[in-house]
């Protein structure tokens, strides 16, 4: 995964901006316009607003790519659910208790992402945008993948993408699509190559489609 973070320091606190991971939802330009001005230079000036200002608009900002360091010591919140958003054409947001792993490291750790269902990411398994470009459909509506599960209701939910293939998980994780349907499951393998039809769950598609990614 690519990474490049810049910091913009403030008296109350300070925000930190990882732009490989922005997709532009741009929910902190509407929550908090005098901090958060992409035509301006420095774009985040964070004195403008108080840290709870700062840390609301963080919050909800679904990629991760941004996140609020408090002078008073206080931690980001976590959501006390995973849940993971299926978005129409676009990603699945997922929030919580999140660790994403390769072979035996966990090479991320964090409350928010946004994580790619298109197959064209440059930055896998997250999103970069590149479902716009190509013109990705798909309505984001639960049509299979595991039944209802019951287990934990907390704990972290642990990702590992699978060479050519989909994302496996393991951890509580409540799937929410555009329509309201929901499915609480503890186990899975979520669709990476964009061709799956059992939305966002994986149905052996990427083998037919020839998916390739490491």
């Amino acid at each position: 995964m690519k990474s490049s973070i810049r910091r913009y320091p403030g008296e109350a606190a300070s925000v930190t901006y990882d732009i490989p991971r922005c997709i532009h939802a741009a929910e902190c330009v509407r929550r908090l316009p005098a901090v958060f001005d992409p035509e301006r230079r420095p774009w985040i000036l964070p004195d403008r607003g108080d840290a709870a200002q700062l840390a609301e608009a963080v919050a909800a900002c679904p990629t991760g790519a941004l996140h609020v360091e408090r002078a008073d010591g206080a931690a980001e919140p976590g959501p006390p659910v995973n849940t993971a958003s299926v978005q129409p054409n676009g990603p699945l947001y997922v929030a919580g208790a999140i660790e994403v792993v390769e072979g035996a490291e966990t090479v991320l750790r964090d409350t928010r992402v946004a994580l790619c269902r298109c197959g064209d990411s440059g930055n896998t398994p997250l999103c970069d945008l590149s479902h716009a470009k190509a013109a990705f459909h798909n309505d984001g509506v639960l049509t299979g993948g595991p039944q209802e599960s019951g287990g934990a209701e907390s704990g972290p939910v642990r990702f590992t993408p699978v060479p050519n293939g989909p994302l496996r998980f393991e951890g509580p994780l409540v799937v929410t699509c555009p329509d309201g349907n929901r499915r609480r499951v503890t186990s899975g393998a979520l669709c990476r190559c964009g061709c799956t039809r059992t939305t966002p769950f994986c149905d052996g598609s990427h083998r037919a489609a020839g998916f390739r990614t490491e």
